[in-house]
């Protein structure tokens, strides 16, 4: 029986992702003047109007204004005709301190305690080089090559708002083997020809990202209502952390709720899912699994997690409870411990808040890196002795993660 699997994404331009930006470069500006500053800052866009709302306690000052102009500027709200832009918009800001009764839970010694309950998710699988799920992947690669078409004026009638979706239909054995829908809807200019918008972005878009994979077959919708003139803040509203599948994993796999941007690294929403994207990164790198899903969870002012839990496909002989323990030997699971190893108190944060905090390895963030592999291959092995069991030698065998194609090869169908 076939199964399919859907995920989209959204461009920086989106409502949700304007919000997520804008949350994450006020963090970032008070994380470059205070590494302590403890940050959780939400924004809602409406019409012209910015609102900015939250608690923040810093040994700092940030003009809040100024920045948040410049953010809209850089993502390409910089024309009154858009409804929405840089210049002319309101600003409306409510910042106050971080409440004592959360704050003495979090420093209650030498030691970090996280700042609030909640179980936390990360995942990991061999379907692209970037052990992420291919349907997320290649939703983000759509809209990252749609944005850098707008910026690069390759395409001079696009506008900042857009979306993608694809979906693949999986083999047997899950594995994606066929793009059966692909949907792409942009913000554009009204003057621009419906036949000359289609042309442009199969061609600047679509065929650079998706080549490989489209058919006959394969169902193509371009703004589907014929017509996207009107986007962004100016025709929707957005709020901080309404896009979280987009940011993780595009619905393959469980997400705690907790959404990531406008928050320090003392919030164990954000810091417990990077490390548990680390750890099931690391678990399929290493060749134990592939896939594998992390669950960590936490109560507010403790320093260690309440549960971690561990699910890896197919199981090839580990037993998972061995897997976990090893994993606390291997990888520093106290708030503090992950602080430091992720380096999360740099001001890093708004390049997450566009295209997905996860499967981006060229970019310096410390939870996709694979340098803790060899650790947990050996440190298993010799907890399965201790135990005076073995591990599967197949299981051990080293995974290089590989950038999914289709099963045959594509007809060349599509000229533009």
């Amino acid at each position: 029986m076939s199964t399919y699997t859907t995920s989209e994404s959204v461009t920086e331009g989106h409502p949700d992702k304007v919000c997520d930006q804008i949350s994450d470069a006020i963090l970032d500006a008070y994380l470059a003047r205070d590494p302590l500053a403890r940050v959780a800052v939400e924004t809602m866009v409406s019409g012209n109007t910015v609102h900015i709302a939250g608690e923040v306690t810093a040994q700092a000052h940030v003009e809040i204004a100024p920045l948040v102009r410049g953010v809209l500027r850089e993502i390409g709200y910089d024309d009154p005709a858009l409804g929405f832009d840089a210049e002319g918009c309101f600003i409306l800001t409510d910042l106050h301190e971080q409440s004592p009764d959360i704050a003495q839970g979090v420093s209650r010694s030498t030691a970090l305690g996280a700042g609030d309950q909640g179980v936390f998710y990360g995942y990991a699988c061999d379907e692209t080089v970037s052990l992420m799920p291919a349907a997320i992947h290649y939703a983000h690669r759509l809209t990252e090559t749609l944005a850098a078409a707008r910026h690069e004026g390759r395409l001079p009638w696009l506008r900042p708002d857009g979306k993608a979706q694809v979906t693949f239909r999986n083999d047997a054995d899950g594995q994606p083997c066929e793009l059966t829908s692909l949907v792409l809807s942009t913000q554009h200019a009204e003057a621009v020809p419906r036949e000359e918008m289609v042309r442009g972005l199969l061609a600047e878009v679509i065929v650079p990202v998706m080549g490989p994979w489209l058919r006959h077959d394969t169902r193509v919708l371009i703004n589907p209502t014929g017509r996207f003139v009107r986007g962004g803040p100016g025709a929707d509203t957005g709020v901080t952390g309404r896009k979280i599948m987009v940011d993780t994993y595009g619905g393959i796999g469980r997400h705690g709720g907790g959404a990531f941007s406008g928050k320090d690294a003392t919030k164990v929403d954000r810091t417990a899912a990077y490390m548990a994207r680390y750890i099931a990164k690391t678990v399929v790198a290493a060749g134990l699994a592939r896939s594998c899903e992390v669950s960590l969870a936490f109560a507010i002012g403790q320093f260690l997690p309440e549960m971690i839990d561990v699910k890896i496909h197919p199981e090839c002989g580990i037993d998972v409870d061995t897997l976990a323990q090893v994993i606390r030997e291997v990888f520093p699971l106290s708030v503090s411990g992950m602080i430091e190893t992720l380096d999360l108190r740099r001001p890093n944060f708004r390049r997450t808040a566009s295209y997905g905090h996860f499967g981006r390895e060229n970019e310096g963030f410390r939870w996709e890196w694979t340098d803790r592999t060899s650790a947990l291959r050996s440190a298993l092995e010799r907890a399965a002795a201790r135990n005076g069991t073995s591990i599967c030698r197949k299981s051990l065998s080293r995974c290089n993660g590989r950038d999914v194609r289709p099963t045959a090869p594509a007809e060349s169908v599509w000229q533009i």
